[in-house]
């Protein structure tokens, strides 16, 4: 199903001194009444501030770098597979599932959970695991408890800003040096990256996802993270018909996938190794130009929630755009 090449498949490290067994820190605070306005523009307001959350998996990985620990996490994928969760201490936490559109609702139900944390998605109108195509027992879980998170916009830096104010709104220590050291370190990876795209002004990219089927070329309209790059100077290529269904998409055929022309394809980083893999066994990926002179890049796609997980991913992709041929798109 196409919604999957949206989910996150799957690192965030813990801040040091931020880990808690309880999802509020702040025990002081949980009386008081709580609000906090989600990625739809709709405001929740609680009695008390929550503390029973249950998250989707890379919202649940934002959540524990502040020190956030929710009660139970819904992945998308094995979570010692997911890039958000694989590296996290995720004991004393349920997982509910590990396949997308899968939730266990009766051990949900059992959580009592007063919150849930998940993306919204504008073009589906949806937070992450109620879209449509998820089974309809697991969109029981939207009925548990009231739904907040940060919009999958334009701009994966605001989404992890986002994440960093609902933690601060759910009682974490942002006085906690290593939060403002992070910070520090993603606005120098940021520069870094701009610096390298300066002095490659001819540089293009194509983000793509093989499937056997098609060739998915992303529309970054729809892609947060795509945006940003844009925004600091690199030319994404857009796609001019996207799917009038799931507009995150234009869907090629193996025959026309030569269509664009990029100097560098950045490959779906949530399967990055199989997805390379896919597209190299058909016959005509080496009729793109960037394929044929290997001319690959890890795209980062979806997951990032975090500013020390989008740290690590522009440090790569600047490595990469530093070594970049900016001729051979044509």
């Amino acid at each position: 199903m196409k919604r999957l090449l949206l989910l996150p498949v799957t690192a965030v490290l813990l801040l040091a001194g931020c880990g808690s067994s309880d999802s509020s820190p702040d025990d002081s605070a949980s009386d008081q009444a709580w609000s906090f306005t989600s990625g739809n523009g709709e405001t929740v307001t609680l009695d008390t501030m929550p503390k029973r959350i249950i998250a989707s998996g890379p919202e649940a990985a934002a959540l524990l770098a502040y020190g956030i620990k929710p009660v139970g996490i819904y992945a998308s994928a094995p979570v010692d597979e997911d890039l958000s969760l694989k590296d996290l201490d995720l004991s004393g936490i349920e997982i509910l599932s590990e396949t997308y559109g899968e939730v266990d609702i009766e051990a949900a139900t059992g959580l009592r959970p007063d919150l849930i944390v998940a993306d919204w998605w504008p073009a589906e109108k949806a937070y992450s695991g109620l879209e449509a195509g998820v089974q309809d027992s697991s969109k029981k879980l939207g009925k548990l408890a009231p739904i907040v998170g940060i919009e999958q916009g334009d701009s994966t830096e605001k989404l992890a800003q986002g994440y960093e104010d609902l933690a601060k709104a759910l009682g974490a220590d942002m006085d906690d040096p290593e939060i403002a050291r992070i910070k520090s370190d993603f606005e120098a990876a940021r520069t870094a990256f701009q610096d390298a795209i300066a002095a490659k002004p001819d540089l293009s990219v194509l983000a793509v996802s093989p499937s056997d089927d098609v060739l998915y070329v992303a529309n970054p309209e729809l892609a947060p993270e795509l945006q940003d790059w844009e925004r600091w100077g690199l030319d994404v290529i857009h796609p001019d018909s996207p799917d009038p269904d799931f507009p995150y998409w234009e869907n090629l055929s193996w025959e026309n996938v030569d269509k664009y022309q990029p100097d560098l394809l950045l490959i779906d980083g949530r399967t990055y190794d199989s997805s390379l893999k896919t597209g190299e066994s058909q016959p005509t990926w080496d009729t793109i130009k960037a394929a044929k002179a290997k001319a690959y890049a890890n795209w980062p796609t979806y997951w990032v929630h975090t500013y020390s997980e989008y740290t690590g991913a522009l440090e790569t992709l600047t490595a990469t755009i530093e070594k970049a041929d900016q001729s051979i798109g044509g």
